[in-house]
């Protein structure tokens, strides 16, 4: 059969299991690897672009011919001769696949997958992942030979394989059929012997059949098992089930069952749209307008697409932008990013295109503190991650071309969707933006969105007022929705006694600008604005002064000096008035309009000593809630003394680690905005308490970009203020994050600063900690000997200040910069007497590093044994602590440490557990447990 015969074909390609290519049904063969190769890399992309430069990849990893693309392109040419030259594309970007992505059987998989985790009963989520898992049919990619794909997307879909067996057995059990999952666990947990979740589910099965004993007998299995090859206990839930089980109680559920729980999956696409708009009406012609846009992208454009909606505030650009971008989410199979970039928020403070870059790349799983730190480097990251992928960015409150310029994807395949009250024309002319401007909803519109708030029978029994209320409101949807809101609280008062309220506050306003739409609504608002109580009037008023994109219910009782107990009612008033939005737990924002109707107010009804005391409890609340959070973080971190709280500030009581986390966690835009609006509003001390209270939490979730910022303002503060402390920690953390950055000369103008405010200051804790910054600093440019001074002298000055902790963290400076100098002894005697200190001062975090020490130098002594036994001790602690490159750090020594003994198959285990955890935080050590995994015999 000659292969233009063949164009028509239906092309199914399978690589989870054996290789195979049919066509028509027939099977076709390929007769060399690398044009099997060269498929399954452009099927895994199916109707997507693969470069050159992956195929070249796929094709010879590291050890590429000089003519590499041209090779790869050899390869595809006698590729399509096989297949017919339809069914693979060429395009400005690479070549494409041009098959249904449903016929690639690890596609199919990935969208059942998905459809799965959002099924709307257990009943069906069943239903799709059996299906799934009938797609499995052996060793994804067996036949294949590529280093690539073996090593880096066949582990990916063993992992969501796994995931979706656990949890398809996980509904089997909680719909009681766990009689019938004995044999399929038995051979699961001795197909993967080390791993604990299967084992999980096997011991809970038995319990549930009535067979304890045996379950007690397989938790010794693999209690032995994970000692022997892994040197660990087994984790909390298999030793939660092992208690369940000594003491007779049933064992609990293996998690939670709810109708659409995802299954788990490492690299879940990011799924930032927010949820869409209720009562969404009208807007056929823009809907249309948008929906043409996927056509142009089917084709084979050479830019991403982009698109942008302009219009004047509150007219629904961000309404129609996610209400269309839900209905096409499925197109974009590789995720959809959203940021709101705040380009007119009141404050003036709009987002910059680096804050709006690394939100996108930590939603694309690239931690933190591997995020560049430059601009035009993060931009550079960020579209190579988009490269050949399917994606909706969605830019929503855009102030200017310039502000989203580095954020639009460099190729097709993605389409990106701006919301902006500018018309944009620069990106018009210079990425080719199709420009779509949004006018105000037609009459027909307005009335559809009324009868969706209020129901169509009430609008039909009065047309005219409903006429003269959309006539009031401009059309402007913000307008009518502000409007419906209160209506649909006064379900017996007539329309046009609603219509009647409404003119007369537009006659109030002697200002109004007839004509200008956001002018216009000013009436509704007004009106709105007068039937709240007094406190919730008050209280919209002073919510104007908050910097964040969104306020917590504390924050709004320290702003009002009010409770908790008395705000919530007055936030729910606000919400149904809809001049507020709880867009998700207890937390409340403001439309951009509405944020600067309250200023108008407060300014005119609140003097200026009642906004700078309302703004001074705000801090407050921010100062004291974090210094908690912070010390919860680190107990052993010296504290501040903060001035007490005004009268009515609420600050919250957190209980323990994880709250302290989840805390920062909500609150981390709040705070680094309100370092800066406190700054510059004369707030110097709390500008930089607040950069001291989030520090500790920025240096653990890895975001140094924030850390920088925040203490260069914190210095800023400090100088304005004349607080030397202040000023000596600030350059103290501008150092210790400037290193981490890779900024080494920085860092260490920072370092020396911060040593000679000390010195003056006479403070020898101080200069303690610097020089033990210092030896940081050093042990990073390999300079042992530098390093080594300061870390003695960190010694030296934490003795005299008689700061036990600061001198137990520089005992095992000390030793380390011995180690790498090769002074064994040396090293060891002060470890050992940082660990006896540690363990005296309870400060588990600088245990586990003392232990990591000394596992070193007994390792380097040839004490194998006793090496293998202190990394143990260290991994449990850092385990505990959830600190995940220490516990990587550590795994991978300890790997070192059983290949010097010996034991190479427990070296390799540890190894793997290594690389799990760096590839999970893309750690550039990554590529060296690779490489000792690849150098071991098999």
């Amino acid at each position: 059969m000659r292969s233009d015969d063949r164009a028509d074909g239906v092309l199914t390609v399978r690589l989870l299991g054996p290789f195979e290519v049919l066509l028509d049904g027939q099977q076709v063969t390929l007769t060399t690897g690398r044009l099997r190769t060269v498929l399954a890399v452009l099927a895994m992309s199916a109707g997507q672009p693969v470069s050159t430069e992956r195929l070249a990849t796929a094709l010879w990893d590291d050890d590429q011919p000089d003519n590499a693309r041209r090779a790869a392109q050899t390869y595809v040419t006698r590729l399509r001769a096989v297949l017919g030259k339809d069914h693979i594309g060429r395009t400005a970007n690479g070549y494409v696949l041009r098959t249904d992505p449903d016929s690639v059987d690890t596609l199919r998989l990935m969208r059942l997958l998905d459809a799965a985790g959002r099924a709307p009963d257990t009943s069906t989520e069943r239903t799709l992942l059996e299906e799934a898992l009938a797609l499995w049919r052996g060793s994804p990619f067996d036949g294949v030979r590529s280093d690539w794909l073996v090593h880096t997307q066949a582990p990916r879909l063993v992992e969501q394989c796994l995931v979706a067996i656990e949890r398809r057995i996980d509904v089997d059990l909680a719909v009681g059929r766990h009689r019938d999952l004995i044999g399929e666990l038995s051979e699961l947990t001795a197909r993967h012997p080390l791993r604990e979740p299967l084992w999980v589910r096997l011991l809970t099965t038995l319990d549930r059949c009535g067979r304890q004993a045996e379950a007690l007998e397989q938790y010794e299995r693999i209690r032995v098992r994970l000692a022997d090859e892994l040197g660990t206990e087994p984790g909390p839930e298999l030793r939660q089930i092992h208690a369940d089980l000594l003491a007779g109680t049933p064992v609990g559920p293996v998690a939670p069952i709810a109708p659409g729980d995802a299954p788990a999956a490492p690299h879940v696409a990011p799924r930032q749209l927010p949820a869409r708009v209720d009562g969404f009406v009208g807007r056929a012609f823009e809907l249309k307008a948008l929906d043409n846009l996927l056509t142009d992208l089917n084709g084979e454009a050479a830019n991403a697409a982009v698109a942008v909606i302009a219009g004047t505030a509150g007219v629904g650009k961000t309404s129609l932008a996610l209400h269309w971008a839900h209905r096409v989410a499925a197109r974009f199979p590789d995720g959809q990013l959203y940021v709101n970039l705040r380009g007119y928020h009141a404050s003036g403070q709009a987002m910059t295109p680096a804050d709006a870059i690394r939100g996108f790349l930590e939603g694309l799983d690239i931690p933190p503190h591997r995020v560049p730190s430059e601009l035009d480097a993060q931009a550079a990251l960020y579209r190579s991650l988009l490269a050949d992928k399917r994606m909706l960015v969605l830019l929503d409150n855009a102030r200017d071309a310039d502000q989203v310029r580095a954020l639009l994807p460099g190729t097709p395949g993605c389409l990106t969707l701006i919301t902006s009250r500018d018309q944009l024309t620069g990106l018009v002319a210079g990425v080719a933006a199709h420009q779509l401007t949004l006018d105000l909803l037609t009459t027909d519109e307005a009335r559809d969105l009324l009868a969706f708030r209020l129901g169509t029978d009430r609008i039909d029994a009065e047309p005219e007022p409903t006429d003269e209320i959309i006539t009031r409101c401009v059309r402007l949807p913000l307008a009518l929705a502000v409007v419906a809101a209160r209506a649909a609280t006064q379900r017996d008062s007539p329309l046009r006694a609603l219509a009647s309220d409404i003119r007369e506050s537009r006659s109030s306003l002697d200002t109004l600008t007839i004509g200008d739409p956001t002018t216009d609504a000013r009436a509704v608002f007004s009106w709105s604005y007068r039937t709240l109580s007094p406190p919730a009037a008050r209280l919209f008023r002073l919510l104007a002064l908050h910097a964040g994109p969104d306020i917590s219910t504390s924050a709004a009782a320290s702003l009002s000096a009010l409770s908790r107990h008395l705000v919530q009612p007055l936030l729910a008033e606000l919400c149904r008035a809809h001049l507020l939005t709880e867009h998700r737990g207890r937390r409340y924002r403001f439309h951009d309009l509405l944020r600067a109707y309250a200023a108008e107010l407060a300014d005119t009804h609140d003097s200026t000593t009642e906004r700078r005391a309302a703004m001074h409890r705000l801090l407050d609340h921010h100062v004291h809630t974090g210094h908690a959070a912070a010390t919860l973080l680190n107990p052993h971190r010296k504290p501040l003394t903060p001035t007490p709280p005004l009268s009515g500030v609420t600050v919250d009581t957190l209980d323990g680690h994880e709250q302290a986390m989840e805390w920062f966690t909500a609150e981390r835009e709040v705070l680094l905005a309100s370092v800066g609006v406190a700054g510059d509003h004369g707030f110097d001390v709390h500008a930089w308490q607040i950069a001291w209270t989030v520090a500790e939490f920025c240096y653990r979730r890895g975001y140094w970009h924030d850390w920088r910022i925040t203490q260069q303002a914190a210095l800023e503060a400090a100088v304005r203020v004349g607080d030397s402390p202040a000023q000596t920690m600030a350059h103290r953390n501008l150092g210790s994050v400037k290193a981490l950055l890779g900024h080494t000369e920085e860092s260490r103008a920072h370092l020396v600063s911060a040593l000679d405010l000390f010195d003056r200051l006479d403070d020898p804790a101080g200069k303690a900690d610097v020089h033990w910054h210092l030896s940081l600093l050093f042990e990073q440019q390999d300079a042992g000997t530098e390093a080594l001074h300061h870390s003695e002298q960190s010694l030296a000055f934490a003795r005299a200040a008689g700061d036990r902790v600061l001198e137990a963290r520089a005992l095992n400076a000390v030793g380390w910069d011995h180690l790498e100098l090769g002074n064994t002894h040396e090293a060891l005697v002060h470890c050992r007497q940082a660990l006896t200190l540690h363990q005296e001062l309870g400060n588990r975090s600088g245990e586990a590093n003392t232990w990591d020490s000394i596992g070193l130098a007994h390792h380097r002594s040839g004490n194998h044994t006793d090496a293998i036994t202190c990394y143990q001790t260290s991994l449990r602690l850092t385990r505990e602590l959830e600190v995940r490159y220490s516990e990587a750090d550590t795994l991978r020594r300890l790997g070192d440490a059983h290949l010097a003994a010996g034991e190479p198959s427990a070296a390799g285990a540890a190894w793997r557990q290594s690389l799990t955890i760096l590839d999970q935080i893309d750690h550039p050590d990554a590529a060296q447990v690779r490489a000792l995994l690849d150098a071991l015999p098999h």
